[in-house]
């Protein structure tokens, strides 16, 4: 045998092994992640169409869904920005400050429930929410009904989009129609056509952090198709942060069951677009990324995470920032006559 076809011999051997342990890799991680799909997501008693798709569009950033007619959905989950605001917590009405940092609207529609304490079951009962919060939009949904009739493309949407019903324009389908919107908010990522068998779609220093997220214990909490999303946990399993970075007055889902044993517990943050979401925890107390990662290492695995050993698993989650669907914003129905004034205290 000559030296050329040793040589050759002993490549194809390393490209084996290298394809072995990616097979390997991907296996495992199969058990613990899933890509996101190729089609929308549908959504419990609410068919999604076209038509309830652009209405939901609409709606999204219609700041006149809320009382002062200065903001939309999309002023705290920002389609530009990463479906957030990038601020630690988010400005409402009167220039208010919000009591929790504004989770990103994308890939939302892979959650088990919306908000940090899970206290919306989904997209359509989340959508409600900041509507009629007081901090938030202060609207109340008589007047967004109002609104909406007083602007007739806007009441020509909705009977296309429930064509079945006799009165489409409530508040419920006003719900809805942003739930259909925001299923179309998902992130294709490297992550998943990694998943999907491609080899080339991340590096190596991406596959060493996915392989270190998996053996450190990571995707005991962030797993599934957003990676979290889809459970509650106590922040500081192991040691508990400090009040600069878990506000003692903030107690979590407990506002939600009011079990003592759910004090300072969470949702599992989802990690899909991590790095574009920017500050970091409920709290929205940490801008950097590496420090996030590190802090979560500590508090909730009991692991002091080398700075080499961050540095991939803030690779590996720069894997899940994903092509962002195409978005035009939309031209929205004039005002008339009818329709209600801005109210409410606007400094």
């Amino acid at each position: 045998m000559t030296i050329r076809t040793l040589l050759f011999t002993s490549s194809l051997a390393v490209i084996a092994a290298q394809a072995a342990g990616a097979n390997e890799l991907r296996e495992a991680a199969a058990d613990m992640f899933k890509p996101i799909p190729s089609t929308i997501p549908m959504q419990a008693d609410n068919p999604i169409t076209d038509e309830k798709i652009d209405l939901g569009k609409a709606l999204f950033f219609d700041p006149r869904m809320s009382a002062s007619g200065v903001f939309s959905c999309n002023s705290c989950h920002n389609l530009a920005t990463g479906g957030d605001d990038n601020m630690p917590t988010s400005i409402g009405h009167g220039w208010q400050k919000g009591p929790r940092n504004s989770p990103t609207v994308l890939n939302a529609v892979f959650n088990e429930a919306q908000f940090w304490d899970g206290r919306a079951a989904d997209l359509k009962a989340q959508a409600k929410g900041p509507v009629q919060a007081g901090v938030e939009m202060a609207n109340t949904p008589e007047n967004v009904i109002a609104t909406l009739n007083s602007m007739p493309q806007y009441v020509e949407w909705f009977q296309a989009s429930f064509p079945d019903e006799a009165d489409p324009v409530t508040f419920d389908n006003f719900a809805k129609a942003i739930e259909a919107y925001e299923a179309t908010l998902t992130t294709p990522a490297p992550f998943d056509a990694w998943l999907n068998g491609d080899d080339t779609a991340m590096t190596e220093d991406q596959l060493a952090g996915l392989e270190l997220f998996m053996d450190k214990g990571c995707a005991s909490c962030h797993n599934g198709v957003n990676l979290g999303g889809n459970g509650y946990y106590p922040f500081g399993l192991i040691e508990k942060p400090g009040a600069d970075i878990l506000p003692v007055g903030d107690k979590g889902r407990y506002a939600v069951t009011e079990t003592a044993d759910d004090e300072y517990v969470f949702r599992a943050a989802p990690l899909r677009n991590i790095d574009q979401t920017a500050p970091y925890f409920h709290s929205g107390l940490v801008w950097d990324l590496k420090v996030a990662v590190q802090i979560m290492g500590e508090s909730q695995l009991g692991e002091d995470l080398s700075d080499e050993e961050a540095d991939q698993i803030v690779a590996f989650l720069g894997a899940l920032t994903g092509d962002m669907p195409e978005v035009t914003y939309p031209v929205l129905p004039a005002e008339t006559a009818a329709t209600p004034r801005p109210t409410g205290e606007v400094k």
